[in-house]
């Protein structure tokens, strides 16, 4: 791969994977669920699982991108052929442009949502409604096929255009507008919510530490959690990884962005909470929280129509920032397979990913129920789509881990990491036993059937995975030390 496809600026890889990382879950999921699970209690277990698998997996994922400097299916075809292992170990690509194409469909029509609010917002149309208006209105929103797929079009546009663009006059100089904007967006929302909101009932709600509220499901909340908001196993950060300078360290980039993206957590949850608290609101989980607890506060503060409206955008730039890393796996690979152009790439990935959003528009709507999806899987279009991509990305993380783990001889992680003997010896042990067992965790709890079945399931896979990859491997890695 030539000089060309590399960042033409250092910080940019920490930027996009910042990028990707931060999204909509950010600014809803992690607050709330570290408000209920005990609050410091959840963060110190956060900051546990994230050492343990997120930083692992997260070096692991940037490392086979960056070793093969290919897209992540075409790089894992590389890196089997070059490591003289199964063709199965491309199933790591695969899975993870999978997962990157399902994603897109419908994190496309949620955040249009967003669309609709800013512009509500910023025209004053929710300027004094109370509850019922809103949630009426908001509900008005999902029974409209029509308006849904107007703004995940324009959405999914928007995000293509960008991609579209190419690697540096596209990505890269839209995530160094983007990125920066959504910090400052995000400090001018928390200092609102400081001024017109109840500070202090938010920063006990997120921080207050008590262990009697962290159950094992907070705990397992907690290494999901730590897993999806690094947007592990999807592909975007091995494509990512593909374009990063040789010179900048794996480990200072991925606790940087581990860091990062946790602040940025922590401060939309302390301005979001400030406002819900500040209205007497209640601090719901989901989108409500967002599409409608959120807009009536603002529409019982001063200046909430346009702080609103800022809000929403950043809502809208977060989003964005993460879809375009969910179309640059796939767009990447369709360049080095089938030797199109990039446009034409970015093109194919989003209007198939948008004609497969469609699903997710009607299932609010048209075919809420009584489908054949409901038939079949006794779910929504939607939610089968959400099931398979709960269960493609942590299957492709634990198959990232157990492949960098084993596969990797000694000497080329060394060269890649740069790492002293200490952290090397620490980072091979997590990634080859502990991340796994933590992910088969977050990938067995996605299937229902088998939560009764959890722990021995969990110990026996990653027994059974960590001797076959250790027999194939174990030879071949005392052989290169």
């Amino acid at each position: 791969m030539s000089k060309h496809n590399v960042w033409t600026h250092k910080g940019t890889f920490l930027l996009a994977a910042v990028g990707s990382a931060v999204g909509l879950g950010n600014l809803w999921r992690f607050p709330y669920l570290t408000g209920e699970n005990g609050g410091g209690a959840f963060i110190l277990v956060y900051a546990l699982t994230i050492f343990a698998v997120g930083i692992p997996i997260l070096i692991a994922e940037t490392m086979l991108g960056r070793s093969s400097r290919r897209s992540p299916i075409m790089g894992m075809r590389f890196l089997t052929r070059t490591h003289n292992t199964s063709r199965a170990w491309e199933s790591i690509g695969w899975l993870g442009a999978a997962s990157a194409f399902l994603i897109l469909s419908f994190y496309s029509v949620i955040a249009g949502w967003a669309i609709h609010y800013t512009w509500q917002m910023l025209t004053g149309s929710l300027a004094g409604a109370d509850a019922a208006t809103i949630g009426a209105g908001f509900e008005a929103l999902l029974a409209s096929p029509g308006l849904l797929t107007l703004y995940h079009t324009l959405f999914i546009i928007a995000s293509g255009l960008i991609v579209g663009m190419g690697i540096h006059k596209g990505i890269e100089s839209g995530l160094r507008i983007i990125m920066p904007a959504l910090f400052v967006i995000l400090l001018v929302v928390l200092a609102y919510g400081v001024a017109n909101g109840d500070f202090g009932a938010a920063a006990s709600f997120l921080f207050t530490f008590n262990l009697a509220d962290l159950s094992l499901e907070g705990w397992l909340a907690a290494m999901g959690q730590s897993f999806f908001t690094l947007s592990l196993g999807m592909g975007a950060i091995m494509a990512y990884g593909a374009y990063m300078s040789s010179d900048l360290s794996l480990t200072r980039t991925a606790v940087t962005i581990a860091i990062v993206d946790t602040a940025v957590a922590m401060v939309a949850g302390l301005a979001i909470f400030s406002l819900v608290f500040g209205a007497g609101l209640d601090a719901g989980q989901g989108p409500g929280l967002m599409f409608v607890t959120l807009p009536l506060a603002f529409a019982e503060m001063p200046f909430g129509a346009l702080i609103g409206g800022v809000f929403f955008i950043l809502v809208l730039g977060a989003a964005i920032s993460s879809s375009i890393s969910l179309i640059e796996p796939v767009a990447a690979f369709l360049v080095e397979r089938f030797d199109m152009t990039r446009p034409q790439a970015v093109f194919a990935m989003v209007v198939a990913s948008w004609a497969l959003g469609l699903l997710t528009v009607v299932s609010f709507n048209v075919y809420a129920e009584g489908t054949l999806f409901h038939a079949l899987f006794g779910r929504s279009a939607f939610d089968f789509i959400e099931l398979l991509t709960n269960i493609f990305m942590p299957l492709g993380g634990l198959l990232i881990a157990l492949f960098a783990g084993w596969a990797l001889t000694h000497s080329e992680v060394m060269k890649e990491m740069r790492p002293n003997e200490t952290w090397f010896a620490i980072w091979r042990f997590l990634v080859r036993f502990v991340a796994p067992a933590a992910v088969a965790f977050v990938l067995l709890r996605a299937i229902p059937q088998v939560e009764g079945y959890l722990i021995p399931t969990v110990g026996a896979l990653v027994i059974v995975g960590a001797f076959a990859a250790g027999r194939t491997f174990l030879v071949e890695d005392s052989q290169e030390q």
